[in-house]
C-alpha cells in the first residue's frame, strides 16, 4: 500500500504526462438529467411528506398502498432527482421570536442577479428570494425580531449592496401559511 505522499505524486495535476498519452481536455460536467415524470403514487407521496415531513416510511407505504421498500426507493429517487429539495419544519415566526416580517422589493443593476442573490442569502432572517418581472427585479421575504432589526437590515445591510439601486419595504401585518393540506387534494395533480 502506498503512503499518502506517493499517492499524491501519482495523481498530482502537476505531474508530467507521458509522451505516449496525449493530454485530454478537462471533462465537462454532466448535464442535469431531465426530470422523470411523476406518477400518481409519487404525487401522493409528495402530498403526504409536504403535509407531514416526519411521516415514517411505513406510514407512507401504507397510505399509498405500496411496500416499504417501494416507498423507500421512490422517496430516494425523488430526493436524487431534486424533486424533494429537503425536509424541514414550518415555523410560526412570531412565536419563534421573529415578530416583524416584510416583503422587500429591490431594483438591481442589470445582470447582477447572481451576485445579489449570494449576498441576500447571507442575510439573517431571509427566507425567500425570487427574481421576478415587473416594476422591480427581486422580491425578498424576511423575518426579524422587531421593526428596529428590520430597519437595520434594510438600511444598513441591503441598501449597502452596490448592485441594489432601490428598495421598497412592505410590512406584513398577518400571515397565513397555505402549505399543502389533506383537505386540498388537487395539489401536485
Amino acid at each position: 500500500m502506498a503512503d499518502r505522499g506517493e499517492e499524491q505524486d501519482r495523481t498530482s495535476p502537476t505531474a508530467t504526462p507521458s509522451a505516449a498519452a496525449p493530454a485530454s481536455p478537462a471533462p465537462e460536467p454532466d448535464p442535469v438529467p431531465p426530470a422523470r415524470p411523476l406518477d400518481a403514487i409519487d404525487r401522493d407521496i409528495l402530498r403526504i411528506l409536504q403535509t407531514d415531513g416526519r411521516a415514517s416510511i411505513r406510514s407512507v407505504a401504507e397510505r399509498v398502498h405500496v411496500s416499504r421498500a417501494n416507498a423507500y426507493a421512490r422517496i430516494n429517487r425523488l430526493v436524487e432527482d431534486g424533486v424533494i429539495r429537503g425536509f424541514g419544519a414550518r415555523v410560526d415566526h412570531e412565536r419563534a421570536g421573529q415578530g416583524a416580517s416584510a416583503y422587500i422589493t429591490l431594483k438591481i443593476v442589470q445582470n447582477s442577479w447572481r451576485t445579489v442573490r449570494e449576498q441576500l442569502q447571507a442575510l439573517p432572517g431571509a427566507t425567500h428570494i425570487a427574481l421576478v418581472s415587473g416594476d422591480f427585479d427581486v422580491l425578498l421575504l424576511v423575518h426579524t425580531p422587531d421593526n428596529r432589526a428590520l430597519r437595520e437590515l434594510v438600511l444598513t445591510r441591503i441598501q449597502s449592496i452596490p448592485e441594489v439601486l432601490s428598495t421598497r419595504t412592505l410590512l406584513v401585518f398577518e400571515e397565513t401559511d397555505l402549505g399543502p393540506r389533506p383537505d386540498r387534494p388537487a395539489e401536485l395533480a
